[in-house]
């Protein structure tokens, strides 16, 4: 089946990102989880907190491409400490980024509607205790709130690539 993306795809994953109580949406375009290639929409809002996380299986190394809105990315070192932090966005000096597995990252929405095409290599699995860091509140800890904001302000200052 032939899926069109266009704005009122983006339109619809982004309404269901604002409803949704993580602030994010997803629309897989992979049949299952157990899929060997998953290629998906990401919709995220402000305010949506992804821990930051890493993915150890040597397959598991993931693309992203925004088509819409203003994404913050940031890199750390094993210690939690930020090594890299740029704006992503198709109006941005960068619009998409490949992340190797190991790499320890986040991701947050600078502007509402951000929209971001995802692929990586399935099976889907959740995140062992390994692939969480240690140095970052989980997601549902009432830390998570001010860690997000430490995040944010990481984009608010001046020196950041948009």
């Amino acid at each position: 089946m032939i899926r069109l993306i266009d704005a009122a795809l983006l339109d619809a994953i982004s309404g269901e990102a604002r409803s949704s109580p993580r602030l994010r949406r997803n629309r897989n375009f992979h049949p299952d989880n157990d899929f060997p290639a998953h290629r998906l929409l990401n919709a995220i809002e402000p305010g949506s907190y992804v821990a930051p996380h890493r993915h150890l299986d040597p397959l598991k190394d993931e693309s992203m491409i925004v088509l819409r809105g203003r994404m913050g990315l940031v890199i750390f070192d094993d210690a939690g400490r930020v090594t890299l932090r740029t704006v992503i966005g198709p109006n941005a000096e960068c619009c998409g980024v490949d992340i190797p597995h190991a790499t320890w990252h986040t991701i947050l929405a600078l502007e509402p509607a951000t929209v971001f095409f995802e692929a990586k290599a399935g099976p889907y699995l959740p995140l062992v205790q390994a692939e969480c860091a240690p140095w970052a509140p989980a997601e549902g800890q009432a830390e998570a709130a001010g860690y997000l904001a430490r995040l944010q302000g990481l984009f608010d200052e001046p020196s950041v690539p948009d």
